[in-house]
């Protein structure tokens, strides 16, 4: 890959992962996860873990690297909504 490439590459991770840090922040202090849906969250994480696996079979650090730091983030969101679904009377 050339220079550009690979800059490339790094921002576009550096800016979807950074994209959840406020959200993750602002659910980790809150717990608020009515407006979340779990549905939604559980295929978005579902489907960074699979970008994670296919970055690690690749060989790729650009993609390994964001989406490990997007599934921590994610998967924590997702607890909390889990919790919240399950542990809350209705």
């Amino acid at each position: 890959m050339t220079w550009l490439t690979e800059t490339i590459g790094y921002v576009a991770a550096a800016l979807t992962t950074a994209s959840f840090l406020p959200q993750a922040i602002l659910t980790l202090r809150t717990r608020d996860t009515a407006a979340l849906s779990l549905t939604m969250y559980s295929l978005f994480t579902l489907g960074v873990l699979c970008w994670l696996v296919y970055g690690i079979f690749i060989g790729n650090t650009i993609i390994i690297v964001a989406n490990v730091i997007t599934f921590v983030l994610a998967a924590s969101i997702l607890a909390v909504k889990i919790y919240n679904c399950f542990s809350k009377p209705r």
